[in-house]
């Protein structure tokens, strides 16, 4: 029985709001919806995700990494799951706007259970995203 996919709701921090609002309005293409001064809501790929003005720390905590493929995988880390040529589309639109990525988009587990696209990059502020695509949406659990 197929179970029924509910959108999720995440707010992550930002520095600038403004420049981080460009980024997800502009570079990712996502509809803005309510705001404040201090917050941004926006559909990404259906669901809904808000952006909270955070102070800037006076020292640099940098990004908890773990390796995952002999990449150094960003931790904690968010994103959606697209389908296949959607993932290819958004893959492409970035490159195009010269996005820098934290792990370049490719295929893990080729030909095998679970294939599936990847790409990490970070957004203004330094939050990091994974957006992934699975050959076949059925093997989103598999193992």
């Amino acid at each position: 029985m197929a179970q029924k996919t509910n959108p999720f709701h995440v707010a992550i921090p930002v520095y600038d709001l403004q420049e981080t609002r460009s980024f997800y309005r502009d570079i990712l293409g996502c509809e803005e919806g309510r705001s404040s001064d201090n917050w941004v809501d926006f559909n990404l790929f259906g669901h809904q995700f808000v952006i909270h003005l955070k102070p800037k720390p006076t020292e640099a905590e940098g990004l908890h990494h773990n390796p995952v493929d002999g990449h150094e995988v960003p931790v904690p880390h968010y994103g959606v799951v697209l389908d296949w040529e959607d993932w290819e589309n958004l893959r492409d639109k970035l490159i195009s706007k010269n996005t820098k990525f934290v792990i370049e988009p490719y295929i893990r587990f080729k030909g095998q259970t679970g294939e599936q696209a990847t790409m990490f990059f970070l957004d203004p502020s330094g939050n990091a995203l994974e957006f992934k695509s699975f050959k076949d949406m059925n093997q989103l659990f598999a193992y």
